[in-house]
């Protein structure tokens, strides 16, 4: 079963710039493309960023494009997601998954317990 741990979350001011990791286990990591998700308060799961399989493309909201900046190590099963200019819209818990297409939540698999990101003063 596969199943992913994430880390790197925090208390950031507005402005200021996390970087978010995520390690995978128990699948072969390599094969697939990936997403990190995000679920605000009150608000419905969504795809962030989604980079593929062999690192040639990737995916970023709109809200995101920009200021995040999605990479993958499959030596190392682990994705990264660079924030930067990080404002309070940002707020929320962070997954990572294995993204089944399109970057969309409802086909995403193996999440991990995610990681919480609050932006604010």
């Amino acid at each position: 079963q596969g199943k992913f741990v994430e880390s790197g979350g925090g208390l950031v001011e507005p402005g200021g710039s996390l970087r978010l990791s995520c390690t995978a286990s128990g699948f072969a990591f390599d094969q697939y493309a990936i997403g990190w998700f995000r679920q605000a308060p009150g608000k419905d799961l969504e795809g962030i960023s989604c980079i593929s399989s062999v690192n040639d493309y990737s995916y970023y909201r709109e809200s995101v494009a920009g200021r995040f900046s999605i990479s993958r190590d499959n030596s190392k099963n682990s994705v990264l997601l660079e924030m930067t200019n990080l404002k309070p819209e940002d707020t929320g818990t962070y997954y990572c998954a294995v993204d089944e297409g399109a970057c969309d939540p409802d086909g995403a698999e193996y999440w991990g317990q995610g990681t919480q990101v609050t932006v604010s003063l």
